[in-house]
């Protein structure tokens, strides 16, 4: 009888959260949507689709000085992107999240141009594979990780001395409702989106010191060009392992290749973003959710923060982990 009550009251509380998560979701989107950012610049990663493309255009229209970066600049998404951006302030710079030199050039050359600082840096290159976690062979677990962890911090890295100089500045990390939940079959994404919300969250404590925000972004499922992406590197994944391996996962093999993101919109995720970027420093949630309808992911990131302020809220690093898990 006790543990059923436990459990009626955990979904009712889980329940009301999510309830009060999407309604900030749906806040942040909208504050977004007519939010002025002149005088903001801002660096995008993997802006040759989805979310960093689809930002790029948003936060140029709302008046920020945007550099949206990826590889291979003689690709046809930079060309199409600068005549979509028009008159807006909008700079192509190339950066490849898995060369240190090719990061720490275009974050150089962002601040040459920006004649400073930036002011928001927005991790948002990634991959994601299908299949089970056995299939995964070491190749592709280091790309995965290499890309969707190890290129955020080479980033970060990059950009954070002149913003600790500043004592001002925002990093913006794109992570998932999977670095929370995570779906059998969906292999290392969700590890590698767990390692994001992790470093990130530490780098939230450590930078509140020196006015550095950092915001968690958690999308749900959105119809971009990640599943399309994946589903080639899958592909070349399976081709490579063992029958014994695949034969013991049938059901999963089978649906490794998928299509996904339903009929939500993109534009959602860059929309709540710049909803946070208008916010002022200091006051930037650690954990932004981001789905029209599902955010499981609510209850847990509640659940933590209160977890994080027990065990640390009176020890030296109390200020710090209650100030970022005290933002709303």
């Amino acid at each position: 009888m006790s543990d059923k009550t436990i459990n009626r009251r955990q979904m009712l509380a889980a329940t009301a959260a999510t309830g009060v998560a999407l309604t900030a979701c749906q806040s942040s989107a909208a504050a977004g949507e007519g939010a002025s950012l002149k005088g903001k610049s801002v660096l995008i990663s993997g802006c040759s689709s989805g979310f960093g493309y689809l930002g790029a255009l948003h936060y140029a229209e709302l008046g920020a000085k945007v550099f949206a970066t990826m590889r291979n600049l003689s690709r046809p998404e930079a060309g199409a992107l600068k005549t979509e951006a028009g008159d807006t302030d909008v700079t192509v710079l190339e950066l490849d999240v898995l060369s240190d030199e090719s990061v720490a050039k275009a974050v150089a050359e962002a601040e040459r141009l920006n004649g400073g600082a930036l002011d928001v840096v927005i991790n948002n290159a990634g991959i994601g594979t299908g299949a089970p976690v056995e299939l995964q062979d070491i190749a592709m677990m280091q790309h995965l990780f290499e890309t969707n962890v190890i290129g955020y911090q080479r980033v970060a890295r990059a950009a954070l001395p002149k913003m600790r100089a500043a004592k001002s500045g925002l990093i913006m990390n794109v992570s998932s409702q999977l670095g929370r939940v995570m779906v059998p079959g969906m292999g290392l994404y969700s590890s590698t989106k767990f390692a994001v919300e992790s470093m990130c969250e530490q780098m939230a404590y450590e930078l509140v010191p020196h006015g550095v925000d950092v915001t968690i972004v958690q999308p749900g499922g959105f119809p971009t060009k990640i599943w399309d992406n994946g589903n080639k590197l899958s592909a070349k994944m399976l081709d490579r392992a063992d029958d014994e391996r695949k034969e013991a996962y049938p059901e999963l093999v089978a649906a490794a290749l998928r299509s996904g993101g339903g009929s939500t919109d993109p534009k959602d995720v860059p929309r709540a973003i710049a909803g946070v970027i208008a916010m002022a420093p200091g006051k930037r949630p650690l954990r932004l959710p981001v789905h029209p309808s599902r955010i499981p992911q609510t209850a847990i990131n509640d659940v933590s923060a209160q977890t994080q302020v027990a065990m640390l809220g009176n020890s030296p690093f109390g200020p710090w982990v209650k100030d970022v898990n005290g933002r709303s």
